[in-house]
């Protein structure tokens, strides 16, 4: 048996089992991952916290996922890799540009060039931006409100990388393509 089971809505802790519940109910499923975190009350209860900020922020469905994926992409978590590289296509990302951000580059649109520039350069310069990386981002039409904003995507993409890397879940099938 595994340290990190993959707890289900009734195998959950009692604490874990209304996020487990809303994160089933977003997705239309129970992503592997969200059930290891199950495990941690705590640690469910922060992401879903974050989740819901950041789904219901600024940032198009579309910027999140660039922000995401670049995040997946920077702290080398593969299982986040597949999910959001499903995801961000499924948002109407190019693959081109998909691809580019697997691959360590930027999209091509502008804007998701800005987005995911500034969320990698935040993890790996562990947030000590220069004045240029911020009027980077705020120059290609973004606000400060929303530079802050993606500290927040970030620290909900770190807690969902970070597991992942540490407990290691099967990747679903339906995002197996994207491996």
């Amino acid at each position: 048996m595994s340290r990190f089971p993959i707890q289900t809505v009734d195998s959950a802790p009692e604490a874990s089992r209304q996020a487990v519940e809303a994160l089933r109910t977003a997705f239309g499923f129970l992503p592997n991952v969200a059930g290891t975190m199950a495990t941690s009350p705590v640690l469910i209860g922060s992401l879903i916290a974050l989740f819901g900020k950041v789904h219901g922020g600024s940032f198009t469905e579309a910027q999140i996922q660039v922000l995401l994926l670049t995040n997946a992409v920077t702290n080398g978590s593969n299982w986040a890799v597949a999910f959001h590289s499903a995801l961000a296509l499924e948002q109407g990302i190019d693959l081109s540009d998909v691809s580019a951000v697997r691959s360590g580059t930027v999209p091509s649109e502008p804007k998701l060039t800005a987005v995911s520039r500034l969320a990698r350069t935040l993890i790996e310069k562990r947030g000590k931006l220069t004045q240029e990386d911020s009027d980077a981002f705020l120059d290609a039409g973004f606000t400060p409100e929303q530079l802050l904003e993606v500290i927040a995507v970030t620290a909900a993409s770190t807690i969902t990388n970070y597991t992942a890397n540490v407990t290691n879940p099967p990747l679903e099938s339906r995002f197996s393509v994207q491996a």
